[in-house]
């Protein structure tokens, strides 16, 4: 919630406070017009709004937008923001990172008002939006690099996500320059499992207090580490799958090999969330809401196998469109929900909990990503799916930036005060 009460009003340079304010701030202002337009899209399709003009294909911007647009803004608010601590290193300062947020951001908005005016306008943005990530990925390591801790196998592995996301993003931009588009759709889906869901599996092992290996199981006795492992293996080999897909398509034993490696994988988490709820309190309403991130992800690699079979089955190569929306509305959209909740308010000195708004917002997002996953079953009306899943998703997320956008540009008399 926003503080409103004992404060000196909105200012700019409140933003600059901390990292995870700016980060933040920025992630949700490319969030929610990526939503918006979205929802104009599907709006478009259904006759309701005039038509515009695009000189690439919607899909592929908002794939694009959504695997490398406010994410990553949301992972630079977060890891400048603990990751000093981490390391036991001097983090920058928000004005440090301004150059680097503000980049990626500016380059997003670049990004989406060029996919209707020319690819070679829209290509700009993607490199803009690059040049900042890339600024922060070094900066990231350069604070690695610095650190003298023992334990700095999370740092790290996020530090090895930035990077690919560096190159994915690279990638994306060369390829929609050359007008390679069915490259770049495999570069979106390869970045979404590489590199944004290795940050979040990445900072889940470290940060959620249920996230490991339920005590007895097999995954215990190999270790602590053994289920960080296992889950960056798991979308690794996702974002690798993806190229091997198109080499190996016609091949059976690879749609047979890929859907057995993806049932084993959806069922152990799937096993593991089971273990967890016997074992935590999910009345606490944010770990609930952490919790049902992580089943997402199961189910979306369970759709993933199912996408596979069916592949083998009838030759059909379409995209899984079920599993990435289950991994990214259901599985990383609860995940940062949850956790950009949690850290907002912790930071600005308010109790770590979802209230009765945010709830309704996680369980709205809940029905938004059911509704897109309709959207792919046959026989079900594809485009009022679409559209009713798009304008949901857009409520949620701008319902939400506005009640904790608008706090990151406030400082309380309390906060200032500690």
């Amino acid at each position: 919630m926003s503080d409103r009460g004992g404060d000196d009003g909105w200012r700019w340079r409140h933003l600059l406070a901390a990292p995870h304010r700016a980060g933040f701030f920025l992630a949700m202002v490319v969030l929610g017009a990526s939503a918006l337009w979205w929802t104009g899209v599907q709006l478009q399709r259904n006759g309701v709004a005039p038509a515009v003009a695009m000189a690439l294909p919607p899909s592929l911007v908002h794939g694009a937008v959504m695997s490398f647009g406010f994410f990553p803004l949301f992972f630079c608010g977060f890891l400048f923001t603990a990751g000093p601590r981490w390391l036991g290193v001097r983090g920058p300062t928000a004005a440090r990172l301004l150059p680097a947020l503000a980049a990626q951001a500016a380059g997003w908005l670049v990004w989406l008002a060029g996919s209707h005016v020319h690819a070679g306008l829209a290509a700009a943005g993607l490199v803009l939006a690059a040049s900042g990530l890339l600024r922060a990925t070094l900066l990231f390591w350069s604070l690695v690099r610095a650190s003298r801790e023992d334990d700095r196998v999370h740092p790290r592995l996020a530090g090895v996500a930035l990077a690919i996301g560096c190159a994915a993003l690279a990638a994306l931009a060369a390829a929609v320059w050359a007008g390679a588009l069915s490259t770049a759709h495999m570069v979106v889906v390869t970045a979404l499992w590489g590199f944004v869901a290795l940050v979040f599996v990445t900072v889940a092992h470290r940060m959620i207090p249920f996230f490991g290996a339920p005590t007895g199981t097999p995954l215990a006795a190999a270790g602590e580490w053994s289920l960080l492992w296992l889950l960056a293996a798991t979308v690794l080999f996702e974002a690798l799958a993806v190229w091997l897909q198109h080499w190996l398509a016609a091949l059976p034993l690879w749609q047979l090999a890929r859907a057995a490696l993806e049932l084993a994988a959806g069922s152990v988490l799937l096993w593991l969330a089971a273990a967890w709820v016997r074992a935590s309190n999910l009345r606490v309403r944010l770990l609930a809401m952490l919790h049902a991130g992580l089943v997402w992800i199961a189910l979306a690699l369970l759709l993933q196998a199912g996408a596979a079979l069916r592949s083998w089955y009838s030759g059909d190569a379409a995209p899984p469109l079920a599993g990435l929306h289950a991994l990214a509305m259901g599985g990383l959209g609860s995940l940062m929900l949850a956790m950009v909740t949690r850290v907002s308010a912790a930071h600005a000195g308010r109790p770590q909990v979802a209230d009765n708004f945010v709830w309704s917002l996680f369980w709205l997002l809940q029905a938004a990503t059911v509704l897109r996953l309709a959207a792919t079953l046959p026989l079900m009306p594809a485009q009022p799916l679409l559209t009713a899943a798009a304008a949901l998703w857009a409520a949620v997320v701008l319902a939400w930036g506005v009640r904790y956008g608008s706090g990151y540009g406030r400082i309380a008399t309390a906060t200032r005060q500690r």
